[in-house]
C-alpha cells in the first residue's frame, strides 16, 4: 500500500471556512462584472462567503505565481472523465 501526501495550498491550511481573522485587514477593489460574476459562482461552488472566496482566490493566485513564474514550473489539470492532461497558461 502506498501512501500519497497533498501539498496543495488546501492540504496545508486548516479548513478555509473557519479561517476568519478578526484582525484582518479591509481592502476595497472594484470588479469588473466579468470578476464578480465569477467571485459568485465560486463563492456558491464553495459554499464560503465572498470574503472567504476572495481570501481563498488570492492564496491559490500567489501559490500558482510562485510555481509557474517564480520557479519557472508547469501547471497541468485534468477535467473530470478526461485521460489528458492540458497545461494551463497565464497571459
Amino acid at each position: 500500500m502506498t501512501a500519497s501526501t497533498d501539498t496543495s495550498p488546501a492540504a496545508s491550511s486548516p479548513d478555509p471556512r473557519k479561517d476568519v481573522s478578526p484582525q484582518g485587514r479591509r481592502v476595497t477593489v472594484n470588479l469588473t462584472s466579468r470578476a464578480n460574476d465569477a467571485l459568485d459562482r465560486a463563492a456558491d461552488l464553495t459554499g464560503l462567503s465572498r470574503t472567504d472566496t476572495i481570501n481563498r482566490a488570492l492564496q491559490v493566485y500567489a501559490y500558482i505565481e510562485e510555481i509557474v513564474n517564480a520557479q519557472g514550473g508547469t501547471l497541468y489539470v485534468r477535467e473530470a472523465n478526461q485521460t489528458e492532461l492540458v497545461q494551463l497558461r497565464f497571459v
